[in-house]
């Protein structure tokens, strides 16, 4: 892995997209309900943020029918990682850390 030039993103400072890009950074995808949970927001407040980190490209949302029910995922792309990588960078090079 190569270093992340610093950069604050304003896109994903806000606290529920940092955490919602926090939890997506460890995993491959995570259920939109997982991550509902994880976050302590409702459903309409996730997605409005998942819908900014997805415009900005940062998000990849993919629906599937499972078990008769459709089931939203969500995953990171890689300018998303980039940006969150860079972003923590950033925040810790800010806090002395």
């Amino acid at each position: 892995m190569t270093a992340v030039e610093p950069r604050f993103d304003p896109v994903v400072h806000a606290p529920p997209r940092l955490q919602v890009c926090g939890l997506l950074a460890v995993v491959d995808t995570m259920d939109f309900a997982a991550v509902r949970e994880q976050v302590g927001v409702s459903d309409s407040v996730l997605s409005k943020h998942v819908r900014q980190l997805e415009a900005a490209g940062y998000v990849r949302v993919r629906k599937a029918t499972r078990a008769s029910r459709v089931r939203t995922s969500l995953a990171l792309t890689p300018a998303g990682r980039a940006a969150f990588d860079a972003h923590v960078a950033e925040l810790r090079r800010i806090t002395g850390a």
